[in-house]
């Protein structure tokens, strides 16, 4: 899958039953916003695609709109050559909220139409609910999947499988979804073993993420290295695994783990599991899961939590 004399290969995988094949490793578009600059974030999504890499994710609100300029720009001339995916943010707001989203990231990303479009962050308890409800986000993913500017739609969650279930339950034709997946999670409300099963039994092409903590926890606490956390959550029967990359330096490293990739027995991941049982028993290195860290500034208005950096002392 190499071109342009890259030294990598990054092996690739179906893309659950669409018929298109993804590489084992995707590039996080939330990271790509936080590079030093666009010329980086242009060298990063170069570098990735001539190493095999396929799979570029973003959202509507990363970075407050950054992230995916970033990307269109660095996909100029090259947006044929990838499985291009970017979230809507409504947040329980209706279908009209959502179309207007896409209209914006369509313009940001340089596109026309987007090969994944799925709806990003449903972490609170009534997000399902109100996904479903008349009027609600899940119309607009019918109408633009109708009106051609979408090829295949999910979801995306960080917080409670629960509500991944909840979503499932509706048995909407969803074509892909996205969940946490690493070797702590076994251990703390674990998608991997309430979520993954069943996106598997419905062909779905699943996407994991946070392979090493979400911002690195795993690895910077000593938890797992890179290699444990990547080769961990490639081993799992997932189509691909977005990495946060926001320098070249990580892009290689990355690079080196998925084009080596040899899948771990299911004796080195329970080997695995079992040594980081202790650390992840209570959800301390899956801040996602067990703290609002992780959780988007718009979400939590609309949902009106308070804002946390404005409490006081």
């Amino acid at each position: 899958m190499q071109s342009n004399g890259s030294t990598y290969s990054v092996p690739h995988r179906p893309f659950g039953k669409t018929g298109a094949s993804v590489s084992i490793m995707g590039l996080g578009g939330f990271h790509l916003g936080s590079a030093k600059d666009q010329n980086e974030a242009s060298e990063i999504v170069a570098r990735a695609i001539d190493a095999g890499v396929n799979f570029f994710d973003n959202a509507w609100e990363y970075h407050e709109g950054i992230a995916e300029e970033r990307l269109g720009e660095a996909l100029r001339g090259k947006r044929d050559k990838v499985i291009l995916m970017t979230k809507v943010c409504t947040h329980g707001r209706d279908k009209s909220v959502a179309m207007q989203q896409l209209e914006q990231s369509l313009r940001r990303l340089k596109t026309d139409h987007l090969d994944v479009w799925q709806i990003h962050e449903v972490v609170y308890y009534n997000d399902p609910d109100n996904i479903f409800r008349p009027d609600g986000a899940i119309e607009a993913l019918e109408q633009a999947k109708k009106d051609g500017k979408v090829k295949w739609v999910g979801f995306t969650g960080h917080k409670d499988p629960s509500i991944h279930l909840k979503m499932l339950s509706h048995d909407f034709p969803f074509d892909t979804i996205q969940m946490p997946l690493n070797p702590f999670d076994v251990s703390f409300r674990s998608f991997q073993q309430r979520v993954l099963p069943e996106a598997n039994r419905r062909g779905l092409a699943v996407l994991g993420m946070k392979s090493l903590g979400g911002s690195g926890e795993m690895v910077t606490h000593g938890g797992i290295t890179p290699e444990e956390g990547l080769r961990y959550a490639m081993s799992l029967p997932v189509s691909t695994t977005i990495s946060g990359i926001d320098s070249l330096e990580v892009l290689e490293q990355n690079l080196a783990i998925a084009s080596q990739f040899k899948p771990m027995s299911d004796q080195e991941k329970a080997a695995l599991e079992k040594r980081v049982s202790w650390w992840a028993a209570d959800g301390r290195y899956e801040r996602f899961k067990s703290t609002t860290m992780y959780d988007g500034k718009i979400g939590r208005e609309q949902h009106e939590y308070p804002d946390v950096t404005k409490l006081p002392a």
